[in-house]
């Protein structure tokens, strides 16, 4: 049996189970029983991800390709292709189900074997090239090492394991030599240390293999912080209101031993070398005081993103701007790379890419940004009619010493530093192409004299009248809404708590037609479960439905199944994967904001909609109309500029 033919067995096997002690259990004795090499790949592949964080190489290969090789290697025709994928689901277990009498039957792939042809898939450019070797590498494999070689291409395993399940099967497959090695039920108290010590390796290195290595002989502590690998970002739990806001804020759960107090007279919090439990001015309770123990900060209307930089010996800093979702965005914004090229510290900083008007000195809106994002060519053009900038609120590693364990206050202090440092010299660059840009803006300071790295503003929050304030200060500044940290919190990367809250109210609900459906994907692939809606302009009797966006949450799974079923009677058009239909069903969808948008034919666009209900109530002659949605929209606060018109 060859070594990818048992992995490609164990995925089969973490899919048809949903204990994930199970799942960790197969996972520890299958890592357990390879050479160290082996199990440092199978580790990584197991995650999800052909490549390390750490690793800038990606594969490039896009469904069309898969597709392309697939049918030259089963003979299949399109529609046989298409049939395949909405029978499965996944183009995986599509390609399995077409390639079983196609591809050999003797399994002979190796794990290097599996590496080798991604290094050079990784290497090769442009189409043909890449077909060659992806027909090579699946043409070796037998249908079920074909199925897992695919689910690793496109990333989605769907095996119902997380890093974080392979870093506990790490633990389990190699744990202290103290620990007790008899549960298999639970990590026993040694082991689970083990856990903490293979995430916390895991974080730092950002590669499994590595990981690996180390847990193998025991030396786990020895790991040592890489930068050009995103960590996870601490996340914000939604309130819609001051008065939640204000009460789930001082719910938040307070570790019973901590070395943070509060420090006479003005309530600022303090590092003390005993450990001990919070104490409040006059020894009260910190979780009774976390009103006065908290900050506020806008909640922007951007990307999040974290920046890398780190001194060369060059005399440039390498510069690295990553998603929330891990993608590297330095292509889409190379200005910030550029500028914070000039940063001569290292530092992980974790902030908010905006469009930026410099004359105002506020964001643009999220639609002009957007024009920036999947471009693999950024003009000089895009460059100057929509500059870009990185507003920063945390600091997650500076100068070697990795800040995640210091509690907000700590960390803003780090970061007002940092900033106060570095933030000039972001307004200049090397770059001569840089110095002689312009920008639209009236009288605007030349492209390269204005900071590009900003500190977001925060101020401490004491009243629920703040929260109102600052929101409504915020909202006028263009951005979503307002976040509220705890001071005494410490950065969990990946982790969504009360500790972090965002106050982002919704705008008035819409009711809207359903005009067009298309099928899902993954679990939902053989459903009708996206739906493009409209609203009524009863301006225009010719054509009175105007398209004003399309939402695909919101609706349970039984509700789903009833909807497919009746869109699949009430279909006008049929194109395969969509279809149009009788505009019969009316919602009611909830959004974040209005967008002007030559896409709909109402000329706006709904951010972020999401389904609230389904309107069984309501005629379709008495949903809401093109003017409701104008008057929504000339309500925001923060609605975009006429892009003819210099922002003011």
């Amino acid at each position: 049996m060859s070594d990818f033919l048992q992995f490609a067995e164990l995925n089969d096997a973490l899919a048809a189970t949903a204990k994930k002690l199970e799942k960790r259990a197969f996972i520890a004795d299958y890592l357990s029983s390879l050479a160290v090499d082996d199990a440092g790949r199978a580790a990584l592949w197991l995650s999800g991800t052909p490549f390390a964080e750490t690793d800038a190489r990606v594969l490039n290969i896009g469904g069309s390709l898969l597709a392309k090789a697939i049918a030259q290697l089963s003979g299949a025709d399109e529609h046989t292709l298409s049939a395949a994928y909405r029978r499965h689901g996944d183009i995986g277990a599509a390609a399995a189900d077409l390639l079983y009498g196609h591809a050999p039957d003797q399994a002979t792939l190796t794990l290097a074997d599996v590496e080798s042809g991604f290094a050079a898939l990784a290497e090769a450019r442009g189409p043909t090239p890449k077909l060659r070797l992806l027909l090579d590498l699946l043409g070796r494999a037998t249908p079920d090492e074909a199925k897992y070689l695919i689910k690793l291409v496109t990333g989605d395993m769907r095996t119902g394991v997380k890093q974080s399940l392979v870093e506990e099967a790490i633990a389990e497959a190699w744990p202290s030599v103290s620990g007790d090695q008899t549960s298999t039920k639970t990590l026993p108290a040694a082991a689970s240390a083990s856990a903490a010590a293979v995430r916390r390796a895991s974080m730092l290195l950002g590669d499994l293999r590595e990981v690996v290595a180390l847990a193998t002989a025991n030396r786990l502590a020895d790991a040592r912080m890489k930068l050009f690998h995103p960590l996870g970002f601490m996340l914000a739990s939604a309130v819609q209101s001051t008065e939640e806001a204000i009460a789930r804020f001082s719910e938040e759960v307070i570790p019973e031993k901590t070395d943070l107090t509060l420090n006479e007279p003005h309530a600022d919090l303090r590092r003390e070398d005993q450990a001990g439990p919070p104490l409040a001015p006059g020894g009260g309770n910190l979780s009774r005081f976390t009103l006065r123990a908290a900050q506020l900060e806008d909640k922007f209307d951007g990307i999040r993103a974290q920046l890398h930089v780190e001194p060369q010996r060059s005399g440039q800093s390498r510069v690295a701007l990553y998603s929330r979702n891990r993608e590297d965005l330095s292509e889409s914004f190379p200005e910030l790379v550029e500028w914070f090229a000039g940063i001569g510290a290292s530092a992980i900083l974790d902030g908010e890419i905006l469009a930026w008007n410099p004359v105002a000195q506020r964001a643009l809106s999220f639609s002009a940004l957007q024009q920036r994002l999947g471009r693999k060519r950024v003009t000089a053009d895009m460059r100057r009619d929509i500059p870009v900038v990185l507003v920063v609120f945390d600091i997650l590693y500076r100068d070697g010493t990795l800040l995640l364990n210091e509690p907000l206050f700590e960390r803003r202090r780090q970061l007002e530093a940092f900033a106060a440092r570095w933030s000039a010299s972001t307004a200049k660059t090397t770059s001569a192409s840089h110095a002689r840009q312009t920008t639209l803006f009236a009288e605007p300071p030349p492209a390269a004299e204005f900071p590009r790295l900003i500190l977001a503003a925060a101020s401490r929050l004491t009243t629920a009248e703040d929260l109102d304030r600052a929101w409504l200060e915020a909202r006028v500044r263009g951005n979503e809404g307002v976040m509220i940290k705890s001071l005494a919190s410490l950065y969990q990367p990946g982790r969504r708590g009360l500790a972090w809250l965002k106050l982002k109210r919704e705008l008035a609900t819409l009711d809207v037609v359903v005009t067009g459906v298309e099928f899902g994907n993954g679990r939902r692939a053989q459903v009708l479960s996206d739906y493009t809606f409209a609203i009524r302009d009863a301006d225009d009797p010719a054509a009175p439905l105007k398209n004003v966006g399309k939402a695909y949450s919101g609706l349970t799974d039984q509700e789903i199944a009833d909807m497919t079923a009746f869109f699949k009677a009430h279909t006008v058009e049929n194109y395969g994967h969509f279809r149009t239909v009788e505009p019969t069903v009316v919602l009611e969808v909830a959004f974040n904001n209005v967008m002007r948008s030559t896409r709909h034919a109402s000329g706006f666009a709904l951010r972020f909609p999401r389904i609230l209900r389904i309107r069984t109530d309501k005629p379709v002659d008495e949903i809401d109309t093109l003017r409701r949605v104008e008057e929504i929209y000339n309500s925001q606060p923060d609605k975009p500029v006429d892009e003819t018109e210099p922002p003011s």
